[in-house]
Formats: structure tokens, C-alpha cells, sequence
């Protein structure tokens, strides 16, 4: 199955569990991968045969910008289960999310949550 990956994108938004996360906020790395056939996009050179990632780009920064949320596993399944429902196209996506900074006094580059989900 054919892919479009959206890696490394860049937000900040206002989720953890701690008061500080949820009134400061923090950076959020956003990536995904959604299968599609691609295919008759490729041929044709047209973009309503495929899915536009600047539509794609502009929900994911809605969710991560606007809903807080306590954990990011909350955030990655509304960005799956949205993209799934906006667009039909998409058979199967996998969403990471990223937290590169967490709060706490030990040092690692960050925590990572994936999903996969499908129709």
C-alpha cells in the first residue's frame, strides 16, 4: 500500500497531567503515516485523487493547538480518528506524537506515543 508521511511536524499545545503543562504548555512533534492508494494520483497529476497534506497539516494543528489534553495517547487517537473520518481515502494511519521535553528531573530525549488505526 502506498504512503503520504508527514514527519517532524512542530506544534505547541497545552497537555499533560501536570497544572504547569496545562498552563504553560510545551512542544508537541507530530508525525504520520497514512496508507492510500496513490496510484491514479500519480498518473494523473491531480490533486482530488489523493489527499491534500496542507488540509492535513491545518486539522492536525487544530487538535494539538486547540483541545487540551491529559495524556498525549488522547491526543494521537483524535488526530487519527478525525483523519479517518475526514478522509475516506485513508485506509489505515499511524500517528506518533511526541513529547520532547517532559517535566521531570531525569534526562532522555523525550517521550513517544504510536498508534495505528484503520477502517
Amino acid at each position: 500500500m502506498d504512503k503520504l508521511i508527514m514527519e517532524d511536524i512542530q506544534l505547541y499545545g497545552y497537555h499533560g497531567v501536570l497544572p504547569e503543562e496545562n498552563r504553560l504548555g510545551q512542544k508537541f512533534i507530530v508525525s504520520i503515516e497514512a496508507e492510500l492508494d496513490l496510484r491514479t494520483a500519480g498518473s494523473m497529476d491531480n490533486l482530488d485523487e489523493t489527499i491534500n497534506y496542507a488540509e492535513i497539516y491545518e486539522e492536525i494543528k487544530s487538535i494539538v493547538q486547540l483541545t487540551p489534553y491529559r495524556l498525549i495517547e488522547a491526543v494521537a487517537e483524535a488526530i487519527a480518528k478525525n483523519l479517518l473520518m475526514i478522509y475516506p481515502k485513508i485506509k489505515q494511519i499511524k500517528v506518533r506524537v511526541k513529547k520532547p521535553n517532559p517535566p521531570f528531573e531525569i534526562y532522555f530525549s523525550g517521550v513517544t506515543v504510536e498508534i495505528i488505526r484503520q477502517r
